[in-house]
């Protein structure tokens, strides 16, 4: 069964740090460009982050997150992690990993990922 499972989201001071992770189960995800989606409205997710499969790891930022996010892979256990810095508290939301098989498809148009998480919540509040 293909499955993405988040971690790491909690509650966090303005200006403190999280780590969130996506771990792929049924399917390699190096294989796959992976995104972090966030919840901005009851129907609308707006891309954060992203990362190109294979060798080349492309990576790609709004820029709302530019200087502050890092996107990253650990293949050997078949993860991708998203490290929050400087948090601030419109970053609060439920933040989503997906996956897709065509990097331009999710890396630029942030568009109709093959696999979706079910997400993870932050709160950055004081």
């Amino acid at each position: 069964q293909v499955q993405l499972v988040e971690s790491g989201g909690g509650l966090v001071q303005p200006g403190g740090s999280l780590r969130l992770s996506c771990e792929g189960s049924g399917f390699g995800l190096d294989d796959y460009a992976v995104a972090w989606f966030r919840q901005v409205s009851e129907k609308v997710r707006e891309g954060v982050s992203c990362i190109t499969g294979g060798s080349a790891g492309d990576t790609n930022y709004a820029d709302s997150v530019k200087g502050r996010f890092t996107i990253s892979r650990d293949s050997a256990n078949n993860r991708v992690y998203l490290q929050m810095n400087s948090l601030k508290s419109e970053d609060t939301s439920v933040y989503y990993c997906a996956a897709d098989k065509l990097p331009f498809r999710l890396c630029r148009l942030w568009s109709s990922p093959d696999y979706w998480g079910r997400g993870t919540r932050v709160t950055v509040s004081s």
